[in-house]
């Protein structure tokens, strides 16, 4: 299995470099007809929604639909489809980024049983408790 990495999960879902985006759809394409999928692991997500909101300026739900897209996307293997759902809807109905989404149920699927942190915005998501 070959892993992609943030650049090119992110030309291929903004199509905003002609030769890039290019190239990315197609090895995309190539996933799908060799049955061979790509995989994404938590640090490109991270990286992703943090490029999509800042760079690209991207509202919150367009995030949202981007990274599901992405988990019903049978020619990408996400390292913890279950966990990042979790994280995703989390992301949904808080104010918090998706990467303190993501860390918060990453460190739960791991066995922990809290996140301790200094941010008052995580306030309220299950996986976290303000230190």
């Amino acid at each position: 299995m070959k892993a992609i990495d943030t650049n090119i999960l992110a030309r291929y879902l903004r199509d905003d470099d002609v030769l890039q985006s290019a190239r990315a759809a197609r090895l995309m394409q190539r996933a799908v007809n060799e049955r061979q999928p790509l995989f994404v692991n938590d640090a490109v997500l991270c990286e992703l929604s943090w490029i999509l909101a800042s760079v690209y300026d991207h509202e919150k739900d367009e995030i949202i639909k981007m990274v599901d897209s992405i988990l019903v996307a049978d020619y990408l293997e996400v390292e913890d489809r279950d966990t990042v759902q979790t994280a995703l809807e989390d992301y949904k109905h808080s104010k918090a980024d998706f990467a303190d989404c993501l860390i918060g149920r990453r460190n739960r699927a791991l066995g922990c049983e809290t996140t301790l942190t200094f941010d008052r915005g995580l306030r309220g998501l299950e996986a976290f408790k303000v230190f």
